[in-house]
């Protein structure tokens, strides 16, 4: 019998970005996160992604956690649902408002992002990891290559529990109190109460946590608001498309 393989399904630029995502994902799980998975249009998506995960790849290998976000708001599920150092998966076309949202909030909730799709893609920077099949074909969700994608991103994050060195967190560059190169540089925040009076402080979640910020550079905020936080201080608006990683 021959077989016959079309190595174009994962050429070596995608084997390189799924390389690179079983590993932050596997870093993540390690550390405790959870699993949130999105896919608005393709809901069937979001639930077989979140099975694979939870179920173990082989026979006493761990089950990680994994949940289908599939309310009629994504992005208000996922706010109340993630929590610093959880992993925010996308399985959508680029031209999604929900899901393209849910990625430029994900960073001031702590979250990680993988953004799988097909056809035009994302622009550079919209999620932390983009696995892509670029192909202008509308029945790609349907052919099973998004499977085979979460299947292989499945099967090298326990790859990567394999090697137990792989799992130590990269050394962080800002071990100093005052980091000298990012000192100038804004953290994303998402403003969850607004200021109790003018020129008051508003309620800001970020990466870190809940803090209390600033706002009077700005003027008036409102709740979900995106802003830039520095030393305190709520110094920018973040507008679409603004978020950078």
């Amino acid at each position: 019998m021959t077989v016959t393989t079309n190595s174009t399904f994962v050429d070596a630029d995608l084997s390189t970005d799924l390389a690179a995502a079983a590993l932050d994902m596997a870093r993540r799980f390690h550390a405790g996160a959870t699993l949130w998975v999105l896919s608005p249009q393709w809901e069937p998506h979001a639930h077989h992604v979140a099975v694979e995960f939870v179920h173990p790849v082989i026979m006493g290998k761990r089950a990680l956690p994994s949940v289908a976000l599939v309310e009629p708001d994504p992005v208000a599920q996922a706010r109340v649902a993630t929590q610093p150092g959880d992993l925010l998966m996308a399985v959508a076309s680029a031209d999604q408002p929900a899901v393209i949202d849910a990625m430029r909030r994900a960073p001031a909730w702590g979250a990680r992002t993988l953004w799988i799709g097909s056809g035009p893609r994302p622009p550079a920077g919209a999620a932390d990891h983009i696995l892509w099949v670029d192909s202008d074909d509308p029945m790609v969700p349907a052919t099973g290559r998004f499977v085979l994608l979460y299947h292989l991103l499945w099967e090298l994050t326990h790859v990567c529990f394999e090697h137990p060195g792989l799992l130590k967190p990269e050394a962080d560059e800002c071990a100093d109190d005052v980091c000298v190169t990012c000192s100038d540089e804004g953290r994303l925040g998402e403003v969850v109460l607004e200021p109790a009076e003018p020129l008051g402080q508003a309620l800001v979640r970020t990466a870190k946590g809940e803090e209390w910020v600033d706002v009077s550079v700005l003027g008036d905020v409102a709740q979900n608001d995106l802003v830039l936080v520095h030393a305190g201080t709520a110094i920018a608006r973040v507008d679409d498309g603004e978020v950078d990683r």
